[in-house]
């Protein structure tokens, strides 16, 4: 993408109270870098306000409470340490005169007692089909307990209270992870959720966790404040919805009038039907993150191209992550056309420390020929 500045990529947006200077988001990704005890780094306010340009940044799924956790050294925001930690990268970001959400994820099955201490809870007793990286490697995963009406009832206000404490952070607001396979998303989907009750069996049943959590912390913080997430079709962590089709409009359609911030719809495609039936159910700003290929290198222009598609099929923003996550500087490198670094191993996304994290350079900092 070369010369540009002039596209819709680049004009202001309303986000609930926010005016974004331009539509490219940063999507949340983990890196692994906080404190075993989940305390966000100073590392992590380094590599945040490197990235300040982007139009908002949706910060890396963070545990709502100790049973939630996924792996190790990810963030949380249910303690003073965290929101003190948190408070650090939000100021950080806040100078260097960008603008942060707050994703929360509840991992569900999908964690282990090594990493939190604790056995996972589930809508249903189904272990995850798929090794659970520990501190001391991989591990099978674990049965989780079938979570009970006031197990429900606890996490819902788990998640409230964690809201309160991004705001008390210094977030603008929070993104609700309903998506990729984690809790929410393991009520959506048939072959995780075998419950009988009212949180199971029919479509609407099955939305109704995610309705409940989102509709809480809306009330607790305010709407605008309040995004969701979804990954319809996405079978990552071993979900299959069964009913995509059915479930995602449903869905959509009770929340399409609460007034949220924005609907973030992962691995979106505008040649889809069900992205253009969501589009059409969808009153608000709606993300999309293109789908720019699993464990293949990115394309030369980060997503640039995707990006245009999609906002020229209807979405609002745009998020890309691995692009960001190797170019602090993407936006600039958008908007003048100029080559994008790639990213580098793999494995540096999750090792911890410096190196794959804050040193990739910018363009201001690339030496130039003589």
């Amino acid at each position: 993408m070369t010369n540009a500045a002039d596209s819709a990529l680049f004009q202001p947006v309303a986000l609930g109270s926010l005016v974004l200077p331009h539509r490219l988001v940063m999507a949340p990704m983990t890196r692994n870098r906080a404190a075993a005890d989940g305390t966000p780094s100073p590392l992590m306010a380094t590599y945040y306000a490197q990235r300040a340009s982007a139009g908002l940044i949706i910060a890396e799924a963070t545990t709502p409470n100790r049973v939630g956790q996924t792996y190790a050294n990810i963030p949380g925001i249910y303690t003073d340490a965290h929101i003190a930690g948190w408070r650090a990268v939000t100021d950080a970001v806040s100078a260097a005169g960008g603008r942060m959400f707050l994703q929360l994820q509840h991992g569900g099955r999908v964690g282990h007692p090594d990493n939190s201490g604790l056995t996972p809870m589930a809508p249903s007793p189904i272990p995850l089909p798929e090794p659970v990286h520990t501190p001391s490697g991989a591990q099978d995963a674990v049965v989780p307990l079938e979570m009970s009406t006031a197990d429900i009832e606890a996490t819902v206000a788990g998640f409230v209270s964690a809201a309160r404490n991004a705001i008390a952070a210094g977030f603008a607001g929070v993104e609700v992870h309903s998506a990729n396979g984690y809790l929410l998303h393991q009520f959506l989907a048939q072959n995780t959720n075998h419950r009988t009750d009212s949180y199971g069996g029919t479509v609407t049943n099955r939305i109704r966790f995610t309705v409940e959590v989102v509709e809480a912390i809306a009330d607790a913080i305010g709407a605008e404040r309040v995004g969701v997430r979804i990954s319809p079709g996405v079978s990552v962590n071993g979900v299959d919805e069964g009913d995509t089709e059915d479930i995602y409009p449903a869905l959509v359609s009770a929340l399409a009038d609460r007034g949220l911030a924005y609907l973030h719809y992962v691995f979106a495609d505008p040649d889809q039907p069900l992205f253009r039936r969501i589009r059409a159910l969808w009153p608000g700003v709606l993300i999309a993150n293109p789908n720019l290929g699993w464990g293949v290198p990115l394309p030369e222009d980060g997503g640039g191209h995707a990006a245009q598609r999609l906002l020229a099929g209807g979405a609002d923003m745009i998020s890309l992550g691995r692009s960001f996550l190797a170019n602090p500087d993407l936006v600039e490198r958008l908007r003048t056309g100029a080559p994008l670094n790639p990213v580098r191993d793999a494995h540096l996304m999750y090792v911890g420390g410096a190196e794959g994290y804050t040193d990739y350079p910018t363009l201001a900092t690339v030496p130039t020929a003589a």
